[in-house]
């Protein structure tokens, strides 16, 4: 078989074909090659073009990708970081942006007296948001892989990226502080309360008001001996460290029920301005290393409560006997925790008991407990105090008031909170105060 003639190009053709000009030439020579050449027909034209088209492709491509780096710039915020919540709540406020995709977080309370509150706050969902921030327009990427999980709470990982010019790069740290004084303003004058979710701590409710130190009365030097030997502890921290002493302190409040221990705790966190982070023993999935791992991760300017510490152990011990329950922290386990080798450093501890007898002597020891305090049912200093404060200026009354009290009752079987029932029910009437003192003689009774 004879192999196939290569093809020829006709120069005088193509040249007598065309106008002259060099435009007319090149012209004629592609008509000639392309439409007269049975290799290109046979595709190795088409191969030839398509190799062509392919580089031209990857070189737009590398040419927009060396232009997108040049000319803008990502911010990549992960839902691990504390400033992700900040700019989601910032920027469910900010009025200059364009969202198409919303998600919804429902704030749910419900009071004592069985009314609901309900809040729905509308935040941007997963998706792309256009945002102008300070005349810049920043493109917003809210992405959820479906793979990687929050293993403490099932949730999927997220993340928003923040993309701009590169020469509004330095908005992103202006943007950032002021969604911070956002979350943060939000915060002012009120006290958190972090419950344990998992290995974290976790904002339990909304921000509570800051309940004044006055508001709680206790006995005379009580409140005031607590809050002075605190702020010693909390202001001496070199001196602990150069003496090698373990930086940390433990508060036991004891006393009956309605003492005020709760209270006074709640209290002296607002005039620290701290927060308090509440720990129950008595949870079924808490081990002693998740315990240990809680204690040394209290957020910071925290007051750890354990309340009702008596009763965590005695709880289990009886709840295993009748139900089968199987403890999850041992009593040597929280010792370790409040004082063994890998307890926290700058720890303010707080525990409170209706029941001081019950609680271990090992608990007791300095280190773990360093100071006791009882906090006993109202004395007449403190009933007087009450009084004048919730019907000022009543002082013929108050006396009134306090005859009548030891007439009719046990005056050291009162406690500070049946009082403080009395007075809210006739928060306007202090004469009815004195004539309904009788509901007093017990804490059962009920007033009707």
């Amino acid at each position: 078989m004879a192999a196939p003639t290569p093809p020829s190009f006709d120069l005088e053709k193509i040249r007598n074909a065309s106008d002259g000009s060099v435009s007319g030439m090149a012209k004629t020579a592609f008509t000639e090659v392309v439409a007269n050449n049975p290799y290109f027909a046979a595709g190795g034209g088409l191969m030839v073009l398509g190799t062509a088209l392919a580089l031209a492709r990857t070189g737009v491509v590398r040419s927009s990708s060396f232009l997108y780096r040049q000319m803008l710039v990502d911010l990549e915020i992960p839902s691990k970081d504390k400033s992700y919540l900040w700019f989601l709540e910032w920027m469910s406020q900010y009025k200059n942006r364009s969202s198409r995709h919303l998600s919804v977080e429902t704030n749910f309370i419900q009071h004592d007296n069985g009314s609901i509150s309900t809040k729905f706050s509308l935040v941007p969902g997963p998706g792309s948001h256009l945002l102008r921030y300070k005349g810049a327009f920043m493109l917003v990427k809210r992405e959820r892989s479906g793979k990687m999980l929050d293993m403490t709470s099932g949730t999927p990982f997220e993340t928003v990226t923040l993309t701009t010019l590169y020469r509004d790069r330095h908005l992103f740290s202006q943007l950032l502080v002021e969604a911070k004084s956002l979350a943060l303003k939000a915060q002012q004058g009120k006290t958190v309360l972090y419950t344990s979710f998992g290995p974290e701590w976790r904002p339990f409710g909304q921000p509570r008001r800051k309940r004044m130190l006055g508001s709680v009365i206790l006995d005379d030097g009580i409140a005031e001996r607590i809050v002075t030997d605190v702020k010693d502890f909390l202001r001496s921290g070199d001196w602990y460290h150069n003496r090698g002493i373990p930086y940390r302190r433990g508060y036991l409040l004891y006393g009956p029920p309605g003492s005020g221990k709760t209270s006074f705790i709640q209290a002296l966190a607002g005039e620290l301005d701290y927060n308090i982070c509440i720990l129950n023993l008595s949870e079924n999935n808490l081990t002693d290393d998740r315990l240990n791992h809680l204690m040394n991760n209290i957020p910071t300017r925290s007051i750890l409560l354990l309340e009702d510490i008596d009763a965590a152990f005695n709880k289990r011990r009886q709840q295993t006997e009748d139900q089968g329950y199987t403890s999850g922290v041992t009593f040597s386990g929280l010792l370790n925790a409040l004082d063994g080798v890998a307890s926290a450093e700058e720890c303010l501890t707080f525990m409170t008991t209706n029941h001081p007898e019950r609680l271990d002597p090992a608990l007791l020891r300095p280190g773990r407990i360093d100071y006791k305090q009882l906090i006993s049912n109202a004395s007449e200093s403190q009933i007087e105090r009450m009084f004048l404060r919730f019907y000022e200026n009543e002082h013929e009354l108050c006396k009134q008031f306090l005859t009548e009290l030891r007439n009719q009752v046990d005056i050291n079987s009162v406690s500070t909170a049946q009082l403080q029932g009395l007075f809210v029910y006739n928060k306007r009437d202090p004469m009815n105060a004195i004539k309904t003192i009788s509901t007093l003689k017990g804490p059962s009774k009920n007033i009707v």
